[in-house]
């Protein structure tokens, strides 16, 4: 087995570091939304549309019964609805109601915001440099579906 490198140790650092930042920030900017960043995350997620329980838990890699209680307590703030599913009368779907679309556009503005002051010293071909390599890490690991 071949010995990590230093240049390999100190991009898995940075990496490590760059994801408890990104992480600190989420939870800086939806705190004093009266969210905890889990909620804040899954309410941003549904400014795409309605979506299931499923297809909810994969996407925010958390188990499905504390999908469902996270889903609870936002349910009971009014900020996300249950519906029927259209094909699978099993399922329901999570929407946000029109004070989650609210919320959920003044946490994702705010997160965008905190990001943005972050990065507005690279320069264009920083960026550029910036967003090709984090694309290819996440396009290596997000699973194929055959």
């Amino acid at each position: 087995m071949a010995t990590k490198t230093a240049r390999d140790t100190e991009l898995v650092g940075s990496l490590v570091t760059l994801m408890h930042v990104l992480q600190d920030l989420y939870a800086e900017t939806s705190r004093p939304l009266g969210l905890t960043p889990q909620q804040a995350h899954l309410i941003c997620v549904l400014l795409d549309g309605p979506l299931g329980m499923t297809e909810l838990s994969r996407i925010m890699s958390i188990e499905r019964s504390s999908l469902t209680s996270m889903v609870d307590r936002l349910e009971r703030r009014s900020l996300v609805a249950r519906s029927a599913h259209p094909t699978d009368r099993r399922a329901c779907q999570i929407a946000l109601t029109d004070e989650g679309r609210t919320l959920a556009h003044q946490a994702h503005d705010a997160y965008a915001g905190r990001v943005e002051a972050l990065t507005t010293d690279l320069t264009p071909s920083h960026r550029s440099h910036v967003l090709a390599a984090l694309n290819r890490i996440v396009t290596a690991a997000t699973p194929k579906h055959p």
